[in-house]
Order: C-alpha cells, then sequence, then structure tokens
C-alpha cells in the first residue's frame, strides 16, 4: 500500500468513511499526475482507464482530500479550480499571469524561514502557508516580452 494510499485510508476511517474503489481510482490517478489539474481531467483521464466512476464521485472526493491534506488548491484557471498533490512536493510559489492564466513554480525554500520566524514574532501558529503572486508574465508584457525567454 502506498503512503498516501494509507494516509486517505486512515482519514476516511475516522470520518466512518471506506477507501472504496472509485476512492482508490482517484487518488492513484491524482499521485500519477505530476501537472495541475481540475476536476473535469481528473474525471476524463480515470474514464479513459475504467468506466466505474462517475463526475459526483470525483467532486465529492476532492474535498476530502484537501481535508486529509494529499492535495491543495492550485489556482483557479478558465473559471475552474485547479489542484496539485502535495504529499512528498517541496513547497513553491505559484506565480500566476493574470493575463494568459500562465503559471510557473518556483522553490519556497529560500522564503520559508523568514515567514515562519515572521509568524512566530507574532505569536502565531500557522497551519499552513500558501503563496500565490499574480502579476503580468513577460509574454503579456509587450515592453519587456523582446527581452525574456521561457527559460526560467
Amino acid at each position: 500500500m502506498e503512503v498516501y494510499e494509507d494516509i486517505f485510508a486512515k482519514f476516511l476511517a475516522k470520518k466512518g468513511l471506506k477507501l472504496t474503489q472509485p476512492r482508490r481510482y482517484i487518488l492513484e490517478e491524482v499521485f500519477e499526475m505530476h501537472t495541475h489539474f481540475n476536476v473535469e481531467e481528473l474525471y476524463d483521464r480515470i474514464r479513459s482507464k475504467t468506466s466505474k466512476i462517475s463526475m459526483a464521485t470525483v467532486y465529492r472526493t476532492i474535498p476530502l482530500l484537501l481535508e486529509a491534506g494529499l492535495i491543495q488548491r492550485a489556482d483557479r484557471s478558465e473559471g475552474r479550480e485547479r489542484y496539485e498533490h502535495i504529499l512528498g512536493h517541496p513547497k513553491h510559489i505559484h506565480w500566476v499571469c493574470k493575463n494568459c492564466g500562465a503559471l510557473w513554480e518556483t522553490d519556497f525554500n529560500s522564503l520559508y524561514p523568514a515567514l515562519i520566524k515572521r509568524a512566530q514574532d507574532l505569536k502565531f501558529k500557522p497551519d499552513d502557508i500558501e503563496l500565490t503572486v499574480k502579476g503580468i508574465c513577460w509574454k503579456c508584457n509587450t515592453n519587456d516580452n523582446e527581452n525574456q525567454s521561457d527559460e526560467k
């Protein structure tokens, strides 16, 4: 049994729920994906492998995965929430272009200690820290797009 499966099974048991086969399909697909995804994309990927899943089950399982701490909201794109699995992933910053919706991730390690220190100074105990920076990317900024490249 994978670590994420064990965590989710124990989480569900505490809520009086079971790790059913459809929930297992969802969990496995989430952890096979190494990109951000929305519910519809997740459903389509699972449906390409089995017909034993419903869109409603996927929608009902996402909040459970969020509450279990296995996924997080990554961003909102094209009017849909996008998610990513976080178990085993290093903390990172999301940089989101408000114009084209492009998303980049960069390491969070250099900022994390300063944020924790500031929280301690404020006598604040954070449960989690997520950082999203929204703005205009170099491709959409006509003043800068001639001097930049896609490489970050």
